[in-house]
């Protein structure tokens, strides 16, 4: 279980003692009931925060998928403030029942990393990687540079992530998760060859989203 999760569990795992040792000493079918439904809020948290092992495809020039979840956007994007250059994007949502633990897609150094606080909106929506609260992260990989984020949606109101500029990562490492329900993008050059179209089903740290262009000297 991700490490995020505790405070949840123990939260609710909390509730649910007492829930049960209130409805043991009164009889309360009221009582009964709160107890059988914070039994199954603790399972569904539990559920939540999973994080299961994942075997990391192994190549340099990999780019894996940083959530799990369905692929909901392809296309070519332009972001002034990140590039002169276009990029190819790849947006996957996660819903309440994908894992939120993220995973690193590229090997490299992490070149920044940026917060923006923002709007709510629906993660499908495709204004959601413009409006929304979010992570910026980028992975210098020696030759390439890949952006990505962590967008907050609807229900999801609150991103978490763990690297710092400088850092050395690897290609499937944990960094931090969104809660209840997000997306993730991804932006690749513009002469990376993507792997996966919409509607796939992709695994953070797992599925190959695309192959960066080795440029030989």
């Amino acid at each position: 279980m991700a490490s995020d999760g505790i405070p949840f569990v123990a939260a609710a795992g909390f509730v649910l003692v007492a829930l049960g040792f209130a409805a043991s000493m009164t009889g309360s079918v009221f009582l009964w009931g709160l107890t059988y439904t914070e039994a199954l809020l603790l399972l569904f948290i539990v559920f939540f925060f999973r994080d299961p092992d994942r075997t990391i495809p192994k190549g340099d020039n990999l780019v894996l998928s940083v959530g799990d979840g369905k692929v909901v956007v392809i296309k070519e994007v332009n972001f002034p403030e990140l590039s002169e250059d276009n990029f190819m994007q790849v947006s996957v949502f996660l819903s309440v029942f994908d894992v939120h633990v993220n995973r690193v897609p590229v090997s490299g150094t992490v070149h920044e990393v940026k917060y923006f606080a923002g709007k709510f909106l629906a993660a499908w929506n495709e204004k959601a990687s413009l409006d929304n609260e979010q992570s910026l992260i980028s992975v210098d990989t020696g030759t390439k540079r890949v952006y990505f984020k962590q967008i907050a949606g609807l229900i999801a109101r609150r991103i978490v992530y763990d690297l710092k500029p400088g850092q050395s990562v690897e290609a499937g490492d944990r960094f931090g998760l969104i809660r209840f329900g997000s997306r993730v993008d991804i932006l690749l050059p513009m002469d990376a060859e993507i792997s996966v179209k919409l509607g796939d089903r992709v695994k953070g740290g797992e599925t190959v989203i695309g192959v960066l262009k080795i440029e030989v000297d």
